[in-house]
């Protein structure tokens, strides 16, 4: 009865955890009207590198006494040009002038404004660039949002019009310049937008020259400031590439000595572009058009160091990191998949002379060295990546040359990590590289994810704040890396228990993964996380052994629209503002506005697998899984008939990575990051279960009253389950033991299923009886039977995976009819 309810109960399980997991949201303050008037200063360029208590006496005593964050200024183009930042102000979204520009570089700024009536102005070219916006790009911005959402609005400045400018051209209030006494202009509409000029070149001294002129302006703004009025400075854009980090500091009552945060960034101390329109509505205590702003509004929270020079140390710091990555990680990623595919290469030969032979006319064998050395690398390049990772808790940007710095030092936790493997207990079995590999890596990321995601902000591996596409939890890579190191590790526990407790260790395992994933306060992926949950149910599904039937799949798939249904409806009853992903997509997909974001997916997605070196390391570890491994000398088969929970879990890796990557816009990245772990393990453990397809050892005389689950097929590969109780071999040895000969007999000795049975690992072993005289068939010189191994319909895995010849009693009279146990044709699933 409990068998046949275990695959609903499971899947209960494996939704609650789920949903539990989606449903919950980190606590945020709410914003709330602050002020009666909202005052947006733009200095484009300006970094926090240009501010100092010398130079800009002005915005020091701001950022002092206000709350500072660092302002990723992403917009519809790369680079974000003066004109485009303007422009994505006002629409609150993505948003990017028509017009021919530069490769890297940004066109003229000048922008027509006509002054027909000499109070407020007209752009004549403002239609056709909403146009432009429209319709030829993907993110359907509406320039001029946010004037259109108060009753009057003013603008100084060349950019502050572009801002200010409603969707058919015109503004409210316009000066060309700031006055000499600004207080009645700033007075007379609730929103004034400033253009303050621009801080550009790499000339330092230039740059403190315009940083001081901008300085001296906000002085005059600052003292001709409504009362009761909030004051936003901004970085408003690049002003060449590549892009960079800029300055954001908010002034007002609410917003005292704190760090800036969004609930678009997730993360304290930074804030994008498109959230300053909504800021200053929900400051006025406007409605915020949800529809046409992708930004949220920001808020101030605590934990910012009370000295100002040590605070504004940390975004210089984070803008020089992400500067460093970026020249650094594609080059990276390029090396590793080269490596990749050079070890693909070179295990193929290895592949095929890996199955020894019986007799003295086959091929001779690799040597043990170059076989041991081609291991180290497999584990080397499987560690690599969550290396990268641990690499950022040391500060190699900072050095004069970051690049070889990080190289050196992801260099050593390779070697370090590949040492912790090479003399782990039971690295001699088949399954504890694999099983090594895959809890270091999940490791390393679920550490990193527990403590906030540092190393993953801005590092090689993780994700970048000048892309602007993320900022908190997970990165693609991680998720990959994760997912496949958490579903491995699920795998290589449960095939060291009795084969009905394994769906259970695998569902126990991957959901804590899952929590983890979509945990607002952790990994923050709940598309990573409904990915994983579609994973870990067919993992779960199959872990046992067997085929993925209809009725298995048909429960796997339920979980996994269950724990998307109910993290569905969870979201799309919270508020518009504290909606994820999958929330506002259902909510456009209500109002007729989700065309744009599957155009945006669809687009993201192919940009991607067109262009990201992830996509490399995807495609050659699918051939080499389906041209070489998968075939009938590449041993993967073998391996899975033997550890059908393995089987299980790189299934569902595989299932959790292909979906996580196309949901989350990322392609193959999401399948490149979890092959890069997945195939070199692959490839290590289907060389060591060929290394034994040979091996004979002794039967135990197993009666025939044992049920299936009494034989734990996966014990020999766990570290010494062997007849002399060292590891896989017939003699303990392990697969590169000195004590694991060729067979010489002319013909082979029984098989002993203790070593892959798991009856009784530790039972004294007999001594060998001698070898069964040869069948007439045998002595003709017939073949043995193609070895196939497979977990057929949840039979012994053992006995199915095995091409070993089946003798008969060698004590067997003759002429007496043969009578043969079940425990006489097992033979060591090694």
């Amino acid at each position: 009865m409990l068998r046949r309810l275990a695959p609903a109960l499971l899947t209960l399980l494996v939704v609650a955890l789920g949903i539990a997991a989606l449903a919950a949201r980190p606590p945020r303050g709410t914003p709330q009207r602050s002020a009666d008037f909202v005052v947006v200063v733009g200095v484009a360029g300006l970094r926090w590198e240009d501010v100092d208590e010398q130079s800009t006496p002005t915005l020091w005593r701001m950022a002092q006494q206000g709350s500072i964050g660092s302002l990723s200024v992403r917009s519809a183009h790369r680079p974000t040009c003066p004109v485009d930042g303007w422009l994505t102000l006002g629409a609150g979204s993505f948003a990017a002038w028509n017009g021919s520009r530069v490769a890297g570089g940004c066109p003229p700024s000048g922008v027509a404004v006509e002054q027909p009536d000499g109070i407020g102005a007209n752009l004549p070219d403002q239609e056709s660039v909403v146009q432009y916006n429209q319709e030829r790009l993907s993110w359907g911005s509406v320039p001029g949002s946010l004037s259109e959402s108060v009753r009057c609005s003013v603008a100084v400045g060349p950019g502050a019009a572009v801002a200010a400018a409603r969707p058919f051209g015109r503004v409210d209030r316009y000066a060309p310049a700031l006055p000499a006494d600004p207080r009645g202009l700033l007075g007379s509409c609730v929103l004034s937008i400033v253009d303050l000029g621009t801080v550009d070149g790499t000339d330092r001294a230039a740059r403190a020259e315009a940083a001081r002129a901008a300085d001296a302006q906000l002085a005059r703004v600052l003292a001709a400031r409504p009362p009761r009025s909030l004051v936003l400075v901004a970085g408003i854009s690049d002003t060449a590439a590549p892009t960079r980090l800029h300055v954001a500091v908010a002034d007002g009552p609410g917003w005292e000595r704190g760090w800036l945060t969004s609930a678009s960034t997730g993360r304290d101390g930074y804030l994008q572009l498109v959230d300053l329109a909504p800021t200053a509505l929900a400051a006025l205590g406007r409605p915020v058009p949800e529809r046409l702003f992708l930004g949220r509004p920001a808020v101030a929270v605590g934990g910012r160091p009370a000295d100002l020079a040590a605070a504004i140390a940390q975004p210089v710091d984070a803008d020089r990191e992400a500067g460093a990555q970026r020249s650094v990680s594609g080059g990276f990623f390029t090396l590793l998949a080269a490596v990749q595919v050079l070890l693909a290469i070179l295990v193929l030969p290895l592949l095929r002379r890996a199955r020894r032979q019986a007799g003295p006319n086959g091929p001779a064998p690799v040597p043990r060295r170059i076989v041991a050395g081609v291991e180290l690398l497999l584990v080397a390049a499987a560690l690599t990546v969550p290396a990268a990772l641990l690499a950022d808790a040391v500060p190699w940007w900072r050095a004069g040359n970051p690049g070889w710095i990080f190289v050196a030092v992801t260099a050593l936790l390779v070697a370090a990590g590949t040492a912790l493997v090479r003399f782990a207990p039971g690295h001699a079995s088949t399954l504890g590289p694999l099983g090594a590999v895959a809890g270091l890596a999940a490791l390393a990321v679920g550490l990193d994810v527990l403590t906030g995601a540092r190393l993953q902000l801005n590092g090689v591996v993780g994700y970048s704040a000048l892309q602007g596409g993320r900022y908190a939890g997970l990165g693609t890579v991680g998720l990959g890396v994760f997912l496949a190191g958490a579903l491995l590790s699920a795998g290589w526990l449960a095939q060291r228990v009795r084969r009905g407790w394994r769906p259970m260790v695998m569902v126990a395992v991957g959901g804590v993964a899952v929590v983890v994933v979509g945990s607002p306060y952790l990994g923050a992926d709940p598309v990573g996380a409904i990915a994983l949950t579609a994973g870990l149910s067919v993992a779960a599904a199959i872990s046992a052994g067997g085929w993925l039937t209809v009725s298995r799949l048909a429960w796997a798939t339920m979980a996994g629209l269950a724990v998307t249904i109910g993290f569905a409806v969870v979201d799309v009853r919270r508020p518009a503002g504290e909606r994820g992903s999958l929330g506002r997509f259902l909510a456009a997909l209500g109002d007729g506005s989700s065309g744009l974001t599957l155009h945006r997916s669809s687009t993201a997605n192919f940009d991607t697998l067109v262009n990201s070196p992830l996509t490399v390391l995807a495609l050659t570890g699918a051939l080499l899984v389906w041209f070489a491994l998968l075939q009938p000398w590449g041993g993967l088969m073998r391996l899975f008939g033997i550890y059908p929970a393995i089987r299980a879990a790189m299934a569902g890796t595989a299932v959790a990575a292909v979906l996580g990557g196309v949901l989350d816009s990322a392609a193959l990245d999401v399948a490149g990051a979890a092959a890069a772990l997945v195939v070199p393990m692959a490839a290590l453990a289907s060389l060591r279960v060929l290394d034994h397809a040979a091996d004979r050892t002794r039967p135990s005389g197993r009666s025939r009253d044992d049920g299936p689950d009494s034989a734990d097929d996966g014990s020999s590969g766990h570290g010494g389950a062997g007849p002399a109780g060292g590891g896989d071999g017939p003699s303990g040895g392990g697969p590169h033991g000195a004590d694991n000969p060729h067979p010489a007999a002319p013909g082979p000795p029984v098989a002993d299923p203790s070593a892959s049975t798991g009856a009784a690992a530790d039972a004294p072993v007999a001594p060998m009886s001698p070898p069964a005289a040869e069948p007439p068939a045998r002595r003709s010189g017939a073949a043995d039977p193609p070895a196939e191994a497979s977990d057929a319909g949840g039979a012994d895995p053992s006995a199915a995976a095995s091409d070993a010849v089946r003798p008969g009693p060698p004590t067997a009279p003759a002429g007496a009819p043969r009578q043969v146990s079940r425990a006489s044709t097992e033979v060591a699933a090694s």
